[in-house]
């Protein structure tokens, strides 16, 4: 006998089930909704930093295959505490590629391999959307009174990718990206895809 697969959920995405966590449930709600945004976005970057671990080409070969390998850990060690807490609150975590496809914010690279220059300004981008959004759930959820998502957030999510831009940065020094100037980051990072 098969089981009936198009009944098998027991939880809607985007709801929250009660937990005893002395927490209202729109605060919640609200909690799960943006930890499932930068889940998605996390998850995101996660697979961006093994996919130039495993194309990245030149002269900065070792050092960065090296650096985005250990980005990469970190990261999936921020989807894993992302994911736990949205659990925790009593939501349900995005979980499949497809829906991840489908939220995340960060652009999608192209599947072929990449100058260098235009993988490490494509990891920046994605660092500071993911630093800004970072910032504003933290805002809500101390608002909120939720002071474990705001203490994961900026303990764990903010920290890191704040110290991991700051390395990948150091790598673009001297190629234009770096640069205060928006338009002529883009303008580089253009002219080398």
């Amino acid at each position: 006998m098969k089981p009936n697969l198009s009944k098998t959920e027991i939880q809607e995405y985007g709801t929250v089930v009660n937990r005893p966590l002395s927490l209202d449930h729109k605060v919640r709600l609200t909690s799960v909704d943006g930890l499932n945004q930068l889940l998605a976005d996390t998850m995101t970057l996660r697979d961006m930093y093994k996919k130039h671990h495993w194309q990245v080409s030149g002269p900065t070969f070792y050092q960065l295959h090296l650096l985005y390998d250990k980005h990469f850990g970190e990261q999936a060690g921020i989807v894993d505490a992302l994911a736990e807490r949205i659990q925790t609150l009593g939501g349900v975590a995005i979980a499949m590629a497809h829906d991840v496809a489908e939220t995340t914010r960060i652009a999608r690279p192209p599947r072929g391999r990449e100058d260098v220059t235009v993988q490490l300004f494509r990891l920046v981008q994605a660092h500071e959307l993911i630093i800004g959004a970072t910032r504003e759930a933290a805002r809500t959820a101390a608002a909120g009174g939720d002071d474990g998502t705001n203490d994961l957030l900026v303990s764990d999510v903010l920290r890191v990718n704040e110290l991991q831009v700051w390395f990948v940065s150091e790598h673009l020094v001297g190629a234009g990206i770096a640069d205060k100037d928006e338009e002529a980051a883009h303008s580089v990072a253009k002219a080398h895809a």
